[in-house]
């Protein structure tokens, strides 16, 4: 296994972090409402998961080193533990496991639908995620793993519905998000690593 130091300390931190929420909502650190701060803490934990695992492209270009790239897969799985959790939580917390309550749910707030959608994209990467399946769907494999480009729209869609009355959270994500696809366009993904490179070369 490459850069096992790595990989450990994505998953301590991967962890840590519920199990650190869990032990503030057991200690009645969360306010009145802990279910619905345990299901927010873990909604926005998911998508910094995803902002990070699409940083780990760009990364490998701009340094060259591979163990970037040999993360990313961890790190998407661990943004998908985390909507799975979110979901619970909505589920446990706030539905009460009232499965009538839901579809009134999906009427009544469009966000939620939003971010099924969002959820079902993240299922089918998770579960395609693994070597039989890059070597099953040959080509078709990156054509439906691009498909993390509309679950991240999806998903800061879903955190702008939720947010609305104040936006300056939610503008850091979308900036940060939209300075990862803007470093995807082909013309500014070769570009990038010729300046840095030359940046250095001048450095020294």
């Amino acid at each position: 296994m490459r850069y096992p130091w790595l990989r450990l300390a994505i998953f301590i931190v991967g962890c840590a972090l519920p199990l650190w929420w869990l032990y503030e909502a057991a200690m009645s650190l969360l306010g009145p409402d802990p279910g619905k701060i345990l299901m927010d803490r873990l909604g926005l934990g998911a998508l910094t998961f995803l902002l990070v695992t699409l940083c780990m492209t760009p990364l490998q270009r701009l340094t060259g080193w591979s163990g970037w790239i040999v993360v990313r897969r961890q790190l998407g799985l661990w943004c998908f533990a985390y909507i799975v959790l979110h979901i619970l939580c909505y589920l446990f917390f706030i539905l009460g496991l009232d499965w009538g309550q839901l579809a009134v749910e999906l009427r009544k707030r469009p966000y939620i639908f939003v971010g099924a959608l969002g959820f079902l994209g993240l299922l089918a990467l998770a579960v395609t995620s693994n070597r039989y399946s890059q070597r099953r769907l040959g080509g078709r494999w990156k054509k439906l793993h691009k498909l993390v480009y509309v679950i991240l729209g999806l998903g800061l869609l879903h955190f702008l519905w939720i947010v609305r009355s104040d936006l300056r959270e939610w503008a850091i994500y979308a900036g940060i998000g939209g300075l990862l696809l803007v470093l995807r366009i082909p013309a500014v993904a070769r570009r990038v690593p010729r300046l840095v490179g030359r940046r250095g070369r001048v450095a020294s």
